[in-house]
């Protein structure tokens, strides 16, 4: 079991580190700390981390969306970071196109995003 997936206060965005093993139930309680955290505090952009991600499948995608959907309507931009090739040539086949969300390349160009906005 992963157990509590990490929220950390970077500038005025939350970064969320998604890993490999995460749970339905630990999902859950994610979209809760995620969408308390989002709206308790001032908080331009939700930066999701997949680095830790060697492979994903629909059920990866789906935690990615149903995360940026929470954070887009709470009015908080979501950014993707560390995303492998293999892991976008596989969103793309699985026809997982996440077209609400934006990537950068690490938290730094996410953040300097971010600021822009």
């Amino acid at each position: 079991m992963a157990g509590v997936t990490p929220i950390n206060l970077v500038e005025h965005a939350l970064l969320v580190s998604i890993q490999d093993d995460i749970t339905d139930t630990e999902i859950l309680e994610l979209q809760d700390r995620l969408s308390t955290k989002i709206s308790e505090n001032r908080i331009d952009g939700v930066i999701l981390d997949i680095s830790a991600l060697e492979i994903v499948d629909t059920f990866v995608g789906r935690v990615i969306a149903q995360l940026a959907g929470i954070s887009r309507l709470l009015a908080a931009d979501t950014y993707v970071v560390g995303m492998r090739p293999t892991v976008a040539v596989t969103l793309v086949e699985l026809g997982m196109y996440l077209p609400e969300i934006r990537t950068a390349l690490s938290l730094t160009h996410a953040l300097a995003q971010l600021r822009r906005v």
